[in-house]
């Protein structure tokens, strides 16, 4: 019949010959009593010509429309949509989303001079929430790549906590802060993050044999007996020899050369780990008759790839603020508090700071992926200890601070005690409850050794480390 309507295009025609998104053509895309409107990649219109018959002001009307500002604007609705769904999922996605006021709190206690406490409070949990956070971008990013490579990436990112307050506190020149944070960062991933994920998995997977791959085990416990024994050697050096003995102390350029060692080692172990040994991508979820058991476990991303790299940017500048408020505030909270700031730097800020990690690797130990859980823990231990350590030692030697690596005697035994713990601990290729227990049991012996020290600093002193009294920190 000659007054029978064209058939309407179809999305794959459409798709052909434009350049909107897909989304945007479904909202496009109407009964046959509405018209259809694309654009293709000349800009011209195709309209539906039994539409125009039925609209005529309509098409006329669309005829005198610049084409591509009207998909310009759809583009840009689609986008605004995209960012809505992101913004919901990242900030309202967890049930710490209470936990958000923290964050302003913070800047107003700053800005209108609340208190020091108040201040390094709110920072606090505002820094546990962003870490929790960082911890799900990760986990999006992790989506498209394997168990290896989603272990450096979060340990990576998980760790930008640690580096921040770091760099903040070195350039305020508070070296025992920079090093006690960084020793308890290392600390906490090996004992606490890595004892809790073996005990929760092991009790989640009570009737089953949980199995991890050796290799990451022996790799990552002898780079940190490497770094232990970097650690190590400025201490002995101090007792070795007497003040007066040799013509200069050789600890800081010692440490300095170490550093260097250090760094090339971690590189090597960045080269080995990607390159040339990489774990499979399912080595123990697999029973016996070869089947996936974790396929129904199996998550998408629901945020974008290139999306949670821009949300992660941003969730690093608030990180990089608050910190700076911890940094600033952490005398006055420990003379408020009656704690010091050995137990606040070794304890209580490597807590926050490993929060991304403590979250992923619990995930992944109660599902029973201990090789993703251990490379997220032993991951970031190492990381701690041969790249972020020796890195803040490079930059204060380029910006004239003089750091070095010795923890002194209490705090080089705990890590020796840890790195030697741990690596017991896993020699055997499997794991238990009881593992878990026995680790986190060793971290609350080494958290109780700091919290019973009560010398704190003078609440005027800005340059904690460089010219403290005797006695004032901890000595060996």
């Amino acid at each position: 019949m000659s007054n029978e309507r064209e058939p309407t295009l179809q999305s794959s025609q459409i798709n052909k010959h434009s350049f909107i998104h897909p989304s945007i053509l479904t909202s496009m895309e109407t009964t046959h009593n509405h018209a259809v409107l694309v654009v293709d990649v000349n800009g011209s219109s195709i309209i539906n010509k039994g539409d125009r018959d039925d609209h005529p002001q309509s098409t006329a009307h669309d005829a005198h429309d610049p084409p591509l500002i009207s998909a310009v604007s759809r583009f840009k609705s689609w986008l605004l949509s995209d960012c809505l769904s992101d913004l919901r999922f990242i900030l309202l996605g967890t049930k710490l989303c209470i936990l958000f006021p923290a964050i302003p709190l913070a800047i107003f206690a700053n800005h209108f001079h609340f208190g020091k406490p108040l201040m390094f409070a709110s920072s606090f949990v505002g820094l546990a929430l962003l870490a929790e956070r960082i911890s799900f971008l990760t986990e999006q990013i992790a989506c498209s790549t394997g168990p290896t490579v989603g272990g450096l990436i979060n340990a990576s990112c998980g760790n930008a906590t640690e580096l921040i307050i770091a760099i903040i506190a070195l350039c305020q020149r508070k070296i025992d802060v920079v090093k006690y944070s960084l020793l308890g960062s290392v600390l906490s991933n090996l004992l606490l993050v890595l004892g809790s994920s073996l005990f929760c998995g092991g009790l989640a997977n009570f009737g089953k044999e949980q199995k991890y791959s050796l290799r990451q085990v022996h790799v990552n416990s002898l780079l940190l007996l490497l770094g232990l024994l970097c650690h190590a050697v400025p201490l002995m050096f101090r007792y070795a020899f007497s003040s007066g003995s040799l013509a200069a102390d050789p600890t800081l350029q010692m440490s300095r050369l170490s550093g260097v060692i250090m760094l090339a080692a971690y590189a090597s172990y960045l080269f080995f780990q990607v390159k040339t040994h990489r774990l499979p991508s399912v080595p123990q979820n697999q029973n016996e008759e070869g089947v996936d058991d974790d396929d129904d476990d199996k998550e998408e991303a629901v945020v974008g790839y290139w999306s949670a790299f821009v949300w992660l940017a941003g969730l690093t500048a608030l990180i990089a603020l608050l910190s700076e408020y911890v940094v600033d505030a952490i005398e006055g909270a420990s003379c408020s508090w009656g704690l010091s700031v050995e137990f606040i730097s070794i304890i209580l800020l490597p807590i926050v700071g490993n929060a991304t990690e403590h979250a992923s690797a619990l995930i992944f130990a109660y599902r029973n992926k201990l090789d993703i859980s251990l490379g997220v823990a032993l991951g970031s231990a190492t990381q701690i200890s041969m790249f972020v350590v020796p890195l803040n030692v490079a930059v204060a030697w380029i910006v004239g601070i003089e750091m070095d690596l010795d923890f002194k005697l209490l705090g080089t035994a705990c890590l020796a005690f840890a790195v030697i713990i741990t690596s017991f601990a896993l020699q055997d290729g499997t794991s238990h409850y009881m593992k878990g227990l026995i680790l986190m049991l060793c971290y609350i012996v080494i958290a109780a050794s700091f919290f019973v020290i009560r010398v704190h600093p003078k609440p005027s002193s800005a340059n904690i480390g460089t010219q403290t009294p005797p006695g004032r920190m901890l000595e060996a």
